[in-house]
């Protein structure tokens, strides 16, 4: 029998806000913890090796957007369409997305396999520190595939209601790639010591994993996984439904990486203990705001499946709460960093430099977190509500037409500070009226959408 699935277009919306978000919550925390690990230990080989790993961030976020594209997609799509559409269907929906996915992710792992070199030169690595990378990548790259489905596939039992599930597993991967991490970064036990290959394998394992259990859930609990997914019309039709939002959604976050590669390439100018400030400062900047990615996921659930229903008083009342509770983290994790700024980069290496620069990086930007929170809010609601143009060009807004060029501007006027400020003014400017402008796009369909679901 076909699992029960959750339904979010009645009841205490804070309740299930919380419901939903909780689980979420853990497993990015699984996911942060899993970069953080990764950081710290690496951190422990040296500064060069931490700076390796910070140049290899934007190109890892950029493959793990193309897939978080395909996902959100499928979960907007999946959501509007579990209430009232037959579990067949939605089954085949389920399947062609992954396997668009995997179509697309392997494009891109192809044509990175033979860019290595040229991709991180042009970003500014050279020396030793281009070698420590080009050993990492060649690696992570080969272990794509792992990541991709196990993406994809948690978004599916998302849509569904379940936010427990998925999770778990991510906080089972993460547990699992603690324990890899030292053993085969410093060769303990058993195992040869690899240094910072060892990092990159013990990810590639511990995705793997991650991979075998969700397509468990998939085929055995949830029963959305077939191989008999329709002829290519219907693929077609579903592809086209998943890229509606899956393009604009990956372009959005894909503009981030891709703007990070150029404020490392700015902050490259500064020295390799610039570059690893940056690298510590982004992770741990992920972990601050790993609350608001939780709630961000959940909302594009809750949205999806209100908007199907015509539910538009409980999806104001959401962001409303949602806005509300975003300003407010960012105030508190603010207080948390101008106190324990210095100790939390402590914590990734004791280079004096490094910490000095990550300071002042919580210092400035830390302020903005609140807003940069409303930032991913309205982009998880604008693809809930099938719109997702406008989360692409807020982000563009947000990333190159104010962060880039400020901090260009202000690292020529004000050093690395200035680059910092840069950040700030983006996340302040982009966070007030892309929220501003979401409910105007949430009335927009409400008038627009008045007799039949969205799907």
């Amino acid at each position: 029998m076909a699992k029960t699935n959750k339904n979010l277009i009645e009841g205490n919306i804070k309740k299930q806000l919380y419901q939903l978000t909780w689980p979420m919550l853990l497993g990015i925390m699984g996911m942060v913890v899993f970069n953080l690990v990764d950081t710290y230990f690496v951190g422990k080989l040296g500064v060069q090796q931490l700076a390796a790993m910070s140049f290899s961030f934007p190109v890892v976020m950029f493959l793990n957007s193309l897939s978080q594209g395909v996902g959100i997609g499928t979960s907007s799509l999946i959501s509007r369409n579990i209430i009232h559409t037959q579990r067949d269907e939605v089954r085949k929906m389920a399947s062609r997305s992954i396997l668009l996915g995997i179509g697309i992710v392997m494009i891109f792992v192809v044509f990175g396999l033979l860019t290595i070199r040229p991709a991180f030169v042009l970003m500014g690595a050279k020396d030793e520190v281009l070698s420590y990378v080009i050993d990492y990548m060649q690696i992570w790259y080969l272990g794509v595939p792992f990541v991709v489905i196990p993406m994809i596939g948690n978004n599916i039992v998302r849509a569904t209601g379940d936010t427990f599930t998925p999770g778990m597993l991510m906080v089972a991967i993460a547990l699992v790639n603690v324990v890899l991490d030292p053993l085969m970064i410093f060769g303990i036990g058993p195992f040869p010591e690899m240094g910072i290959k060892g990092a990159a394998l013990a990810t590639v394992i511990s995705r793997s994993i991650g991979l075998i259990v969700i397509l468990v859930i998939l085929i055995k609990r949830e029963k959305l996984i077939t191989i008999y997914i329709g002829t290519l019309k219907p693929i077609f039709q579903t592809w086209k439904k998943v890229l509606y939002i899956a393009g604009p959604a990956s372009l959005a976050m894909l503009i981030t990486p891709i703007s990070i590669g150029f404020i490392t390439k700015i902050l490259a100018g500064y020295g390799k203990e610039a570059v690893a400030a940056f690298g510590v400062a982004s992770r741990v900047e992920m972990f601050a705001l790993m609350v608001i990615m939780a709630l961000g996921s959940v909302l594009i659930i809750f949205v999806g499946q209100n908007v199907s229903k015509h539910k538009y008083d409980r999806i104001f009342e959401a962001l409303k709460i949602s806005r509300t509770f975003s300003l407010l983290w960012g105030v508190v994790i603010y207080i948390l960093l101008i106190f324990l700024g210095q100790d939390v980069a402590s914590l990734f290496t004791s280079d004096v430099h490094v910490i000095e620069i990550t300071k002042n990086y919580f210092l400035i930007l830390g302020a903005s977190y609140g807003f940069l929170g409303l930032v991913m809010l309205s982009t998880s609601t604008f693809n809930g509500i099938n719109k997702p143009l406008p989360s692409t060009l807020f982000s563009a807004i947000r990333m190159l037409i104010l962060y880039i060029p400020l901090a260009w501007a202000g690292s020529q006027l004000f050093g690395i500070t200035g680059v910092f400020w840069a950040g700030l003014i983006a996340n302040v400017v982009v966070g007030f009226f892309a929220f501003r402008y979401l409910f105007v796009a949430v009335r927009k369909v409400r008038q627009g959408q008045v007799k039949k679901p969205l799907v």
